[in-house]
C-alpha cells in the first residue's frame, strides 16, 4: 500500500500544473475624462515618455495620454470584451504607434521601462501591487492613484478633484519612486 501511495505522489508530480487564473482587481468604473486629464497632469507625463495604466478598461488613460500629452501609453487589461474594445478604439483613432492596450494580467508585465503609471484599482489590489511596483520602477518614477493610497506609501501630493461633472470628487494621489 506504500508503494501504491508513493506512485500516486510521483506521477501527481508529473501532471502539468493547474493554472493560475489572473485575479480581478476592482470592478470596471470609467474615469470620467476631466479626471483623467487631471490624473495625467498631476503624474507630469511629458511627449515621449512611457506611461501604464494598471486595468485600462476601455482605454481612455491610454488614449489622452497619446493624443492629448505625446506619450507612449501602454494599458493593462484583464477583461477580454474591455481588451478588445479599447483596442479597437486605438486602431479606429490611428494611434497604433504611440498607444497599445495588452491583455493579461498586471502582475506579470514588465514595467521597467515606464515613467508614469496610472491606477485606479481597489485598496487591497494597491496592496498586492506596490511589490511588483516597488521591484521593477526605476528611481523618479511617478505614480497617480485614483481614489485609493498605496499603503506603506507616503504621498508626494493629493489632489481633489472637486466635480466630475456628475457631481462626485475624486482624490488623486502621487507617489514618487
Amino acid at each position: 500500500m506504500k508503494k501504491l501511495g508513493l506512485l500516486i505522489i510521483t506521477l501527481a508530480g508529473l501532471l502539468p500544473a493547474q493554472e493560475k487564473k489572473p485575479e480581478k482587481l476592482a470592478p470596471y468604473y470609467p474615469t470620467p475624462e476631466i479626471v483623467v486629464e487631471k490624473m495625467l497632469q498631476l503624474g507630469e507625463l511629458k511627449r515621449g515618455e512611457k506611461m501604464f495604466d494598471l486595468g485600462s478598461g476601455d482605454g481612455r488613460i491610454v488614449i489622452m495620454a497619446a493624443q492629448k500629452f505625446g506619450a507612449n501609453g501602454v494599458g493593462v487589461e484583464l477583461d477580454n470584451d474591455l481588451w478588445k474594445q479599447s483596442s479597437e478604439k486605438i486602431r479606429s483613432l490611428g494611434l497604433e504607434k504611440t498607444a497599445q492596450i495588452i491583455q493579461g494580467d498586471v502582475f506579470i508585465q514588465d514595467y521597467s521601462s515606464a515613467n508614469v503609471i496610472t491606477v485606479y484599482l481597489l485598496p487591497t489590489s494597491n496592496d498586492k501591487m506596490r511589490p511588483v511596483l516597488e521591484k521593477q520602477l526605476k528611481k523618479g518614477t511617478r505614480i497617480v492613484s485614483h481614489d485609493f493610497e498605496f499603503a506603506g506609501w507616503r504621498p508626494e501630493k493629493t489632489v481633489t478633484v472637486e466635480d466630475d461633472g456628475e457631481g462626485r470628487s475624486h482624490t488623486l494621489y502621487l507617489y514618487i519612486r
